[in-house]
């Protein structure tokens, strides 16, 4: 655990700065939070893959979001979109999730869509396109592991907060509702992509653990 004290640490301040509504602490963490949780999935052995190519990309997505509202949305939108399909890709590639899973998140992707379509106005088919790869996203997460399926989730949660602002429907305490949500949906996506691999290597060396006694994949 001790090398996700950095992340720690920028996520404290990310979320001090939103609460205080300081732009300078969010500029100084916010842009740190995907690449220092790549930094440790790499130093924990996984090689750079699509699901590190999507930290990646919401790092860009993250600094996008950090700009002023108009075109800044929408690139940043693009960027996240970037992420969802790295993450799909990546996931779908390690295990199919069940198809129950699947139908659930499609019939609420449908239903989210329906109450915001005429709040959202010009965002309706970019948000359409976007929330159809994010709840994918969080389907296929299943696929992987409980701790993955409870990230997807999160981050569900983090980015239908944003599309309801964006309708036009402000609710109390929204930014830290959203960066606390998104912090955690990341943290538990990461650490849980690492364990999966810690798993298959466990497999492929004939059932051998391949993390050592007394420690975590998270560790």
């Amino acid at each position: 655990m001790r090398r996700l004290i950095p992340f720690g640490v920028a996520a404290a301040v990310e979320l001090v700065g939103v609460a205080t509504d300081n732009t300078v602490l969010q500029w100084l963490a916010k842009p740190l939070l995907a690449p220092l949780l790549l930094l440790w999935l790499l130093r924990s052995g996984r090689r750079f893959d699509t699901f590190a190519l999507g930290l990646i990309f919401a790092t860009a997505g993250d600094v996008a979001l950090l700009l002023p509202d108009g075109p800044a949305f929408l690139v940043g939108m693009g960027f996240f979109l970037g992420a969802q399909i790295s993450f799909i890709v990546a996931f779908t590639r390690h295990r199919r999730p069940p198809v129950a899973v699947v139908a659930g998140y499609l019939a609420a992707w449908a239903l989210a869509n329906v109450v915001l379509w005429g709040p959202l106005g010009d965002l309706r088919l970019p948000v359409l396109g976007y929330s159809l790869a994010l709840c994918l996203m969080a389907a296929a997460a299943a696929g992987v592991s409980a701790r993955a399926a409870v990230g997807g989730a999160f981050f569900l949660v983090s980015d239908l907060l944003i599309g309801v602002d964006a309708a036009g429907i402000t609710l109390p305490g929204r930014g830290l509702l959203v960066m606390s949500t998104y912090i955690t949906a990341l943290l538990l996506l990461t650490t849980a992509w690492a364990a999966a691999g810690d798993r298959d290597a466990g497999r492929r060396a004939g059932g051998v653990p391949a993390v050592p006694a007394g420690e975590t994949a998270a560790s």
